[in-house]
Order: structure tokens, then C-alpha cells, then sequence
């Protein structure tokens, strides 16, 4: 947790969907006016379907998809990319990351000398790693308002080069909870503390409200405790139910969604009941849980990679981390796989997440491999990254697929990741809103 030193700064839309759709299109493509032609070997562009298509070309101009074509073609004058080995496909979302931060043994040092605009610039780094990974799009649950809302504009006006950021800002805590000052002096809780934390139904639709007017686009919460929390207090529910439905109240009436961190299933199935709009990680979610989420609509972002990483950084003679922290890593870890398993087989809706900065930046493809051992299909792992996690966003008409009018974002990689899904953790080309981030 990092002390805030000014008020937060951001772009106040009156819609979560209005002010992520404004994010989702601007920055140096947008005024992009000429031609590119991308000759695809083969192209995924629809992962709904899940219909290949061979020698096709995508028409791009000021940043969209404008057709695609049979066959190779080009035009006099127009920028012509060749991709004839390749497999095309949209551009990867990632619905939960940590873009300023990344775990390892100096990362609580960090939260008392990095200042924010430290983490910003740590932002831009891991962003590049990112966006060259492939990932496009990205949702920031969890970082210091100023950082993230900062980093996130910058992009978005072309100032610096990384990932559409979709940001939340500091996650809506209780007192002593999963996202409070913990392990800290008492002295010190006060400028750590963020303003987001509350206790109460009134003060928590406080919090909701000045996250709001800090510029979050999304609310996010944290509905029980979590792993990497310096407390001993579990991994149950944390908020009370009245506090839960105040928030998601709140959040919506502003426009907003709201996103839980939640472990225990008596958190995941109260927060659902509140009337919440998706579940990350979900580790002990159980049949209620699975009915309401069917019963709702709402999505689980299961995370995988960071259940894998934290089970195997607990069990790392030397771990950095501290008793309480790696006692949870155990616990909770290893179970993920079987979540995910148990939410697939009954019909949960799944969008891509993989609460990378827990693990490094530029890894987030490793989750996929991970999903296709719990049982997904290398295609329903795909949708999950591409068309579910735009759905899950509310931004199904600009991006998640290549089809005429949306961004232009694509991926290209060697092999066939409907056959062997972890080619994508070795994409070789990007494009992001008609611009060329990487081609190797």
C-alpha cells in the first residue's frame, strides 16, 4: 500500500462503459489515416466460432479492422505486413493485473520507498513486457490511484507504449482486511492506509464514490482475505452482507461494475448475492456458488497462474515470503486447478485473468496452459482471452474480435495454438490499434 501525496487525478466518465470505450480507441492509431494490409497465413478472427481461415488479408485503416479479404492482397502505396507462416489472431485481454508492482523479495521494501510515481514508471516497463507478450488489453485491479490512473492516460494518449489499461484504482477494503496498511507501525497505518478502505455500509459506499471521482472505470473489492495480505486473518468472508449490497449498489449507480477478490466460498456466494458482477480467483467457490453464478450472469476470473506461482514460491527453500503469507500460499494454492475444473464442468462463464504482478509481467500466456489442464479446451481458453474477456468488460463492439469496425488488435504466433495452446507464450508479432508494437 503506498501513501497517496496528492488527490488522485483521472478522466471522470458518467458510464463504466462510456469511459472504458473512450480508452478503447484513442492514442496514435486513432488518427492513423493510411493502409495496411496484414497477409495472414492463418487467421482465428472470430474465436466464437472458432473457424480458421487460410490466405486471408485484414485491411486496417485508422486503427480498425476494415475487411478482411481472400487471398493476399495490397495496394499501391499501402503498408503490407507479411504473416504467410503465421496464425493471426485478436489481440489476448488480461482481466487482472497488477501493471506498477511485481512480487519478489524486495517488494515490501518497496511499498515505503516507492513513490508513486516510481510505480508509474515501473508501469511503463512492465506494460512494454505486456504488450509485446501479446496482451493488448489489460484490467489493473489493485494499484495506487495515482499510479495506475496516471500510466493508463498516458497511454491512452500515446505518451507512452503499453497495453489498454482499464484501471480500478486502490480495491475497496475493510479495516484490518485484505488490502488495509497490515504489518505496519501504527504510526505509519495512517499514511499508508488507502482511502478506499471503510467500515459500514455508509462508509463504504463512501469509498465506492471516491474511487469513482479518483477515475476508476471498474470497482473492485476485496470480499474476503487474501494470500499475500501480511495478517493471519484467513481467507473467509471479510465484509458484511449489508456492506457488500452498499457497495455494488453504489458502484452501479454510478456506472460502474463492480469485481470481487474473494477465496472463501461464504464471501464469493454473499457478494453474488449482492448482486456483484464477476469473482477473482474463486479458490473454495462450491455448487451454491456455481448456481448463482449461472443464476446471475456474473463471470469468474480464475487466476491460475497466480495460484501456481504463490504454491510454488511457498515451497521455495529461501522464500521471501513472510509466515503468515506462505501458510495461505499452501493452503489455498494447490486448490485452484480443481476450481476451475468444478467451474467449467458446470457452466460458470470464465473470462482470461492472471493476477500477473503476483507472478512477472510478460508470463500472463503461461495461464492458458494452466486452464487446458483444468479442462478447457485450447479454443474455450482462447475465447476466454479474446471474445469472453471483452464480453466480461462490456467492450464487445471494440475489441475481442477482427471483425470490420474494431480495434485492430492481433497477435501472431507460429504454431497452431488450437492444437498446442502454449505457442502463445511465444507470440511474434503484435499489433494494437493499427500500430506494430513487435514483428520478429
Amino acid at each position: 500500500m503506498t501513501f497517496q501525496k496528492r488527490p488522485a487525478r483521472g478522466v471522470i466518465a458518467s458510464a463504466f462503459t462510456a469511459a472504458i470505450a473512450t480508452l478503447a480507441l484513442t492514442g496514435p492509431a486513432a488518427a492513423q489515416s493510411a493502409l495496411t494490409y496484414v497477409q495472414a497465413g492463418r487467421i482465428l478472427a472470430d474465436p466464437t466460432t472458432g473457424k480458421v481461415e487460410t490466405a486471408r488479408t485484414l485491411v486496417v485503416q485508422d486503427g480498425k479492422v476494415l475487411r478482411i479479404e481472400e487471398g493476399y492482397s495490397s495496394a499501391p502505396g499501402a503498408a503490407v505486413v507479411d504473416l504467410k507462416d503465421s496464425f493471426v489472431l485478436p489481440g489476448l485481454i488480461d482481466g487482472h493485473v497488477h501493471i506498477t508492482s511485481q512480487n519478489g523479495p524486495n517488494a515490501r521494501l518497496d511499498e515505503f520507498l516507492k513513490t508513486p510515481s516510481a510505480q508509474a514508471l515501473d508501469g511503463q516497463g512492465f506494460g512494454l513486457k505486456t504488450l509485446r507478450a501479446g496482451f493488448t488489453t489489460v484490467v489493473d485491479l489493485g494499484g495506487d490511484n495515482d499510479a495506475v490512473f496516471a500510466l493508463r492516460d498516458a497511454i491512452a494518449a500515446g505518451t507512452v507504449v503499453g497495453p489498454r489499461i482499464i484501471a480500478a484504482g486502490g480495491a475497496v477494503s475493510v479495516h484490518g482486511g485484505h488490502g488495509d496498511a497490515n504489518g505496519m507501525p501504527d504510526d505509519l497505518v495512517k499514511l499508508f492506509r488507502p482511502v478506499s478502505v471503510c467500515s459500514g455500509a455508509d462508509d463504504c459506499r463512501r469509498a465506492v464514490r471516491e474511487q469513482v471521482r479518483s477515475g476508476a472505470d471498474i470497482i473492485k473489492i476485496t470480499a474476503t482475505g487474501g494470500v499475500l495480505s501480511q495478517t493471519a486473518a484467513g481467507l473467509t468472508q471479510q465484509f458484511t452482507d449489508d456492506e457488500l449490497k452498499a457497495i455494488v449498489q453504489a458502484a452501479h449507480s454510478m456506472g460502474r461494475k463492480v469485481t470481487a477478490h474473494a477465496h472463501g466460498a461464504d464471501g464469493i456466494n454473499s457478494f453474488l448475492r449482492a448482486g456483484g458482477d464477476s469473482i477473482e480467483h474463486g479458490t473454495y467457490l462450491d455448487g451454491d456458488s456455481i448456481k448463482l453464478f449461472k443464476a446471475s450472469g456474473a463471470w469468474l476470473v480464475p487466476t491460475l497462474l497466480a495460484g501456481d506461482f504463490v504454491a510454488r514460491e511457498a515451497a521455495r527453500p529461501g522464500t521471501w515470503m513472510t509466515p503468515a503469507v506462505k501458510a495461505k500460499a499452501l493452503e489455498a494454492g494447490p486448490k485452484m486447478l480443481d476450481m476451475a475444473r468444478r467451474a467449467h464442468d458446470g457452466g460458470v462463464k470464465v473470462a482470461f485473468g492472471t493476477d500477473t504482478g503476483v507472478s512477472a509481467h510478460g508470463d500472463n500466456a503461461q495461464e492458458f496452459a494452466l486452464m487446458v489442464k483444468a479442462g478447457f479446451t485450447p479454443l474455450e481458453a482462447v475465447r476466454a482471452a479474446t471474445v469472453s474477456g471483452a464480453e466480461h468488460l462490456g467492450l464487445s463492439a471494440q475489441i475481442g474480435t477482427l471483425t470490420p469496425g474494431k480495434a485492430a488488435d492481433l497477435i501472431a504466433v507460429k504454431g497452431d495454438p488450437l492444437a498446442d495452446v502454449t505457442v502463445l507464450e511465444k507470440v511474434s508479432f503484435v499489433m494494437k490499434g493499427g500500430v506494430v508494437y513487435r514483428k520478429d
